[in-house]
């Protein structure tokens, strides 16, 4: 019922920048939380940054100071501003996000994952 669709990844060189786009589409009557995951070869999937509708922020320390999670709820887009990105940072990115949607007047939760992006830091 809920598509996001992430943009944004590619190879960058140590020290460089990238932003990720996730747009949401389908019968979103409302979003909550969204967020940006990672996964490495080999690791677990981890928390990067979420945003709450409220505006809220969450980082992982590995992060700090260096990602900027925003949203634009008008285009149901959340964006991940990477700067001085890392060679540990490389890893498929994903979007996450959940909220309410609407058919015919029913309502329902729902939460919802990208494909992903890979991102490829080079040293």
């Amino acid at each position: 019922q809920v598509q996001l669709v992430e943009s944004g990844g590619g190879l960058v060189q140590a020290g460089g920048s990238l932003r990720l786009s996730c747009a949401a589409s389908g019968s979103i009557f409302s979003l909550n939380a969204m967020g940006w995951y990672r996964q490495a070869p080999g690791k677990q999937r981890e928390l990067v940054a979420q945003i709450t509708s409220e505006g809220k922020t969450n980082y992982a320390d590995s992060v700090k100071g260096r990602f900027t999670i925003s949203r634009d709820d008008a285009k149901n887009t959340a964006y991940l501003q990477m700067n001085n990105l890392k060679p540990e940072d490389t890893a498929v990115y994903y979007c996450y996000a959940d909220g309410t949607i609407a058919v015919h007047w029913n309502y329902a939760p729902f939460g919802s994952w990208g494909q992903g992006t890979q991102v490829t830091v080079s040293s």
